[in-house]
């Protein structure tokens, strides 16, 4: 009886052995083909606007810029403006003492006076002159004159007409000396020749101002700053892809993710160089009717050379990605191998497996290329690459390691931890 049960336990334990050794066999081999199932990075195939572009940075200005001057010399004794200050054409914006050349005005204008009397004085000897001609050519034709004092009346006569020509040319002196008197002290009073916003001021009350050769530059004023322009610098390789009439986008630092609108206007030819590289300006005007452009500001460009709107796109990793099976770029690219309009897509396939597509591609700008052809693509999620294989073990089990996670310590090295430090020679 006993060696009965003894034997029944034992074909207990080995039936219960049996079985979960079975379940171990059929864990692991289900987890060991989940662990080396191939999974692909994907990307679906969709509609977007494709845009092609060259990239610059250029400064935000004013489409006109006036500097105000001052063309005389004397002491500010007020200004009317200060930055930011709205001004418009003919408003004064500042004051020059006016003392010295209200002055030299009086003066002028009395010099003007004088000469003024002096030619009707000289009008008067001239009348005088041209009756005692008159008198002695008859004495001296009745033979009751010598024939000197006709002579002597002739030169008088002639001498007056000079003095009265003489005169009227210094009035005439005397009136160019007036209006530049009368100028100068209208140069005194400074008014904005535009309709703008005051930028820069360079000179304070009280400062006195010196103009030699060139006027002396009191104020800065920029036209009307609901329309800016950007001046960029677009490399020789890009250039001649701009031209008059694109669309640019660009954007700023102090408004992240606010993009700005504006369209090509000029591209000039005079060229600079800098450490070898050569580079041309464009001009571009921009509407800025919420005045959040600053002139000053760098603006980051896009130029818009080309594009497609609404069209079937995908990443441009899809393209460069080949099964090994494919031999590489190139190898088993079907009929079309010789167009190089069209590339090889590689798509995710309903088994989870990749299959191949001949596909004509357009625009790209970099990251993404638009796909010409069949609409029946849309949705459809496009290779990009192999995931790497997840580790026996789970996350972390024997896969690629953290360099600045400290690591677990071995029980040996535990164990050296614990073991207390070598006794030193004797």
């Amino acid at each position: 009886m006993k060696t009965l049960t003894k034997w029944l336990v034992r074909a207990v334990w080995i039936a219960v052995i049996a079985g979960a050794g079975w379940w171990a066999w059929r864990w692991y081999g289900a987890h060991s083909e989940e662990a080396t199932a191939v999974r692909y990075r994907t990307a679906p195939v969709v509609r977007a606007d494709v845009f092609r572009t060259v990239e610059a940075t250029g400064t935000v200005q004013p489409i006109k810029e006036v500097e105000v001057g001052a063309q005389v010399n004397g002491r500010i004794v007020k200004l009317f403006v200060d930055y930011n200050s709205t001004v418009t054409n003919g408003q004064v914006v500042a004051l020059i003492d006016p003392l010295v050349y209200e002055a030299n005005y009086k003066s002028a204008l009395g010099e003007l006076h004088a000469n003024q009397a002096n030619v009707k004085k000289c009008e008067a000897q001239l009348v005088l002159a041209e009756k005692t001609l008159v008198r002695k050519e008859k004495l001296s034709k009745r033979e009751m004159a010598p024939v000197a004092d006709y002579d002597s009346a002739l030169e008088a006569r002639d001498t007056a007409v000079a003095s009265l020509a003489a005169a009227k040319a210094s009035v005439e002196r005397s009136e160019a000396s007036v209006s530049q008197a009368k100028a100068n002290l209208g140069y005194c009073t400074i008014v904005s020749p535009v309709d703008g916003v005051v930028i820069t001021r360079s000179v304070d009350e009280g400062q006195t101002v010196v103009s030699s050769m060139n006027a002396v530059p009191l104020l800065k004023i920029a036209t009307d700053l609901r329309r800016i322009q950007v001046e960029a610098t677009v490399p020789e390789a890009d250039i001649g892809n701009v031209h008059d009439g694109q669309v640019v986008t660009f954007a700023v630092d102090s408004y992240p993710g606010l993009t700005f609108t504006g369209v090509v206007t000029q591209v000039r030819m005079a060229s600079t160089t800098t450490s070898s590289v050569v580079t041309y300006p464009v001009i571009i005007e921009a509407d800025n009717p919420s005045g959040k452009l600053f002139p000053g500001m760098t603006a980051n460009i896009s130029v818009h050379i080309a594009e497609a709107r609404g069209v079937l796109a995908v990443s441009s990793a899809a393209f460069r990605y080949h099964p090994p099976a494919a031999g590489g770029p190139g190898a088993g690219a079907g009929p079309h191998a010789g167009d190089k309009s069209k590339k090889t897509l590689w798509l995710l396939g309903a088994g989870g497996e990749p299959e191949s597509v001949e596909v004509g591609t357009g625009l790209s700008d970099g990251s993404v290329t638009q796909i010409k052809g069949d609409a029946a693509l849309e949705g459809r999620e496009a290779v990009l690459g192999v995931m790497p294989a997840m580790p026996k073990g789970g996350p972390g089990a024997g896969g690629p390691s953290n360099p600045f996670m400290p690591k677990r310590m071995s029980r040996q090295t535990k164990n050296s931890a614990k073991a207390p430090p070598p006794a030193p020679a004797k």
